[in-house]
């Protein structure tokens, strides 16, 4: 599991689905959360939070950017690949931190990512978690 710390800085309602925003260290983070403000008490602005995710849910990016729906990208640099078979654990210097990617060794292959190269770093929305 990937987990970082930050600070609540935005919560926005809807019946009871909550999307909020999470600063780490001024790289931002945004999650859908099937909570409110009134059924947990931790979704208030300002309040330190624990963002997490899954390895298998960071995809990995390169070269040109291309135009993606997904809220969270983060630029990283790619520290060390360990390839597998069929997976392949990538992990990567966000700058406050490391992130862990798990990816088909086949998509490593294909975008030829390499130790120390600049990659951007996706998470979709409804795949973060928030502890307090």
């Amino acid at each position: 599991m990937n987990i970082l710390k930050g600070k609540i800085t935005a919560v926005k309602t809807n019946g009871n689905l909550s999307l909020v925003e999470i600063d780490v260290d001024n790289i931002s983070f945004k999650t859908i959360v099937v909570e409110t403000p009134d059924t947990a008490s931790y979704l208030t602005k300002g309040n330190i939070v624990k963002v997490i995710f899954k390895e298998t849910e960071v995809i990995i990016g390169k070269g040109v950017e291309h135009a993606v729906s997904m809220q969270n990208k983060i630029v990283g640099k790619i520290l060390t690949i360990e390839n597998g078979e069929l997976l392949s654990k990538l992990t990567i210097d966000i700058g406050v931190g490391n992130i862990v990617s798990i990816i088909t060794t086949n998509a490593v292959q294909e975008l030829r990512l390499q130790v120390d190269e600049k990659i951007t770093a996706m998470i979709k929305t409804n795949e973060i978690m928030l502890s307090e």
